[in-house]
């Protein structure tokens, strides 16, 4: 999905879309990495309140995307939905942050 990460700046323009995935990419890795670890303790209350930090984590970046004048691009099945949500949330968005893209998407005066 090399393409996920050539176009990531295309999407995540919008201030406040750039905003919400600040706090939902982490907010749905934590959840993501609670999941395992609460899953490994047989802790089905812990379990489900790692899903419930994913999701939300999720729904913000939802949120946000719906600001974005360019669209993302639809899924094309669950396989591809599944993957995408992962990629994005473990290599494309921190790569986006880490190479100073989300600050100069958040600097630029059309955000």
């Amino acid at each position: 999905m090399k393409w996920q990460g050539e176009g990531y700046p295309l999407y995540h323009q919008a201030r406040i879309n750039l905003l919400l995935h600040i706090v939902g990419v982490p907010a749905f890795l934590v959840g993501n990495l609670g999941v395992l670890a609460s899953a490994l303790q047989g802790s089905l209350t812990r379990t489900g309140l790692s899903l419930g930090l994913m999701a939300a984590g999720f729904a913000l970046q939802g949120l946000g995307h719906q600001r974005e004048n360019k669209p993302a691009v639809p899924f094309t099945s669950p396989a591809n939905a599944i993957a995408r949500i992962f990629l994005e949330q473990w290599i494309s968005f921190p790569r986006f942050v880490l190479t100073g893209g989300w600050s100069r998407a958040f600097s630029s005066p059309s955000s």
